[in-house]
């Protein structure tokens, strides 16, 4: 008697452990799927005034941290430039700055006023390819001597045919410096302590190498 009164018990328990379960599972099914759209990406991600290049409507953002006296940004800048052909039309790419090093901010400000003349990516690229005439060189002892980064941005902007007395104007504004210290700012609130620093949709790319990015954006495209 005794050991059926225990094996009834026993059944009683795992009954009710079922219904405690099967109840759990109800109440969750029906909790509303809250899902957070391209739009509704912090402020700290985007800005109204980031540089941006490919379709606004793109379903894959690119979000770049970088500092243009960054030798790995200088690197890492035709790995993106290639993901941006292969995927053309469908993939956005947003730039924000991290002016970590000495001549950063004036490397931003004269990027930023080549934008206004409509050749920012054109002064962004020219600085890369010719960052080892102005940037610090590390890890090899001191630092060549070499004319000041004015005297090489003048110069090249010349080449991209911009105005350089208009250039010069502009980049000697605070704005630019501004702009690039808010970046900062909201790169640090993100977690970003190195350049570069990628997101996609939202996501950071925690390896850089081609093939994550690559494999990020197909995997944001067949969502």
């Amino acid at each position: 008697m005794k050991k059926e009164v225990k094996t009834l018990v026993a059944l009683g328990l795992v009954v009710l452990v079922i219904a405690v379960i099967a109840t759990m599972l109800y109440r969750q099914s029906n909790q509303p799927v809250v899902t957070v759209t391209k739009d509704e990406v912090s402020e700290a991600l985007i800005r109204p005034d980031s540089p941006t290049l490919g379709p606004a409507d793109a379903k894959v953002t690119i979000v770049e941290f970088l500092d243009p006296e960054c030798e790995s940004c200088a690197a890492f800048a035709p790995i993106v430039k290639r993901a941006m052909n292969e995927f053309d039309g469908r993939v956005r790419l947003v730039i924000r700055y991290m002016p970590l090093h000495k001549n950063a901010r004036l490397a931003v400000a004269y990027t930023e006023a080549a934008g206004e003349q409509g050749k920012y990516w054109e002064m962004q690229e020219k600085l890369f390819q010719n960052q080892p005439q102005w940037g610090e060189i590390h890890g090899h002892g001191p630092q060549p001597v070499r004319p000041e980064p004015q005297v090489l941005f003048d110069k090249w902007a010349g080449e991209l045919g911009l105005n350089v007395e208009q250039l010069k104007a502009s980049a000697a504004e605070k704005r630019h410096i501004e702009k690039a210290d808010r970046d900062l700012a909201d790169g640090r609130s993100l977690g970003v302590r190195a350049t570069p620093t990628i997101f996609v949709n939202g996501r950071r790319l925690m390896r850089l190498n081609e093939n994550d990015l690559r494999s990020m954006i197909s995997l944001e495209l067949n969502k």
